[in-house]
């Protein structure tokens, strides 16, 4: 099993078998589908004095524990495999039931990723991951993919004095030999002052990527917690920025009278612009791509239940290019809002790790793609 140490206080580590266990035919198959979660504060059995005090041993936290909890993940998603049962309706009839890649917010290392791997999910050839984290932060990203990773890269980002807690990790497979590239974040939360800078930092970054990516039409997929909902703007009552805009008037004037569309059309700016349409477009802000959120078409719900109110903090967002009608479009989005995803009350059903009962305070998403060719 190879790694790869880079980027040095960013590191991502790299892992894959030689063995390419899966079926042809999975290969083969005209529908992809990935998965998100956020695990909560998935940490291993061993104390390194970076863990949060509940996951101490003084606090209660054993090996034994960590062991249970990948089991309890592990079987969790296999719910949503071909023996599972979940009842939620998905939005593709065709769709497969097997995720091509499962990216994983706030596990503690690329140790975790491999139990995953190599237990009960096994079977499914989950035989490549990637992992990045800030070196010294408590927990980081990862992917287990069924499909070799051809690249992955770990961007951090910095505001002035003051560093995201995590970067983003660019994944590159490319099933059917057609590229998809996936861009996995967890942009800080809003805890604490001043918080949006960073998390436009984030943007501005995940923004020249998709410019980038976009320019050698290469499909991108940003997927992750962004602590942010898609209609945050509107949240708070439309008179401040926010990394993730509406294509709006109100949101395209505060822009321009901040100065973020002033630079020059490929300068990237420190928001992504939101759009319900297929493809995505952006009639209010000039020169400014718009990715596609499924919750702008109004699903209801969301994935994270905060003070009594569902939140859409956790997205999927999808570049022009997978609305084209060539190679990979999209075709599905789905929130796994049943059992064991949600408690008996209707909401996540957080872990505890006190008697560690329970999985997540985030619900999973799932999305469905199709190669048409």
């Amino acid at each position: 099993m190879k790694r790869l140490l880079i980027s040095f206080p960013v590191f991502l580590l790299l892992a894959g078998c030689g063995a390419f266990s899966f079926s042809s035919k999975a290969s083969e198959s005209e529908h992809f589908s990935v998965m998100l979660w956020n695990v909560q504060a998935f940490f291993d059995g061993n104390e390194d004095g970076s863990e949060y005090a509940e996951y101490s041993e003084a606090s209660g936290w054993t090996p034994e524990k960590y062991r249970a909890r990948v089991t309890t993940i592990s079987q969790a998603i296999q719910q949503i495999m071909p023996s599972g049962n979940t009842s939620t309706a998905v939005t593709s009839a065709a769709a497969p039931a097997v995720p091509g890649l499962i990216g994983f917010v706030e596990i503690e290392n690329a140790g975790i990723l491999e139990d995953l791997a190599a237990g009960a999910l096994s079977k499914y050839g989950y035989n490549w991951t990637a992992f990045a984290n800030l070196e010294g932060s408590p927990l980081g990203l990862g992917v287990l993919s069924r499909y070799p990773i051809k690249e992955a890269r770990s961007h951090s980002i910095t505001v002035g004095e003051a560093t995201a807690p995590r970067p983003v990790l660019e994944v590159r497979i490319e099933p059917n030999d057609k590229p998809l590239v996936f861009l996995l974040c967890h942009w800080k939360s809003k805890l604490g002052k001043e918080t949006e800078s960073l998390r436009q930092a984030s943007a501005k970054v995940v923004q020249r990527r998709l410019r980038e990516l976009g320019e050698a039409e290469t499909p991108v997929v940003i997927m992750g917690d962004l602590n942010e909902n898609h209609d945050e703007f509107f949240l708070r009552g439309g008179t401040e920025l926010s990394a993730l805009l509406p294509d709006d008037p109100g949101a395209a004037a505060l822009a321009k009278k901040a100065q973020r569309l002033s630079a020059g059309p490929n300068v990237p700016w420190g928001f992504l612009v939101l759009s319900g349409e297929r493809p995505p477009r952006s009639l209010a802000m000039e020169n400014v791509p718009a990715v596609y959120s499924p919750w702008m078409e109004d699903t209801g719900g969301g994935s994270y239940f905060f003070r009594g109110e569902w939140e859409t903090i956790d997205h999927f967002l999808l570049s022009d290019i997978l609305f084209d009608g060539a190679g990979w479009d999209f075709s599905g989005f789905q929130v796994l809002d049943s059992e064991p995803f949600i408690g008996s009350g209707g909401e996540p059903n957080a872990y505890i790790p006190r008697n560690g009962r329970g999985l997540s305070d985030h619900l999973p998403l799932m999305l469905y793609l199709k190669d048409f060719q």
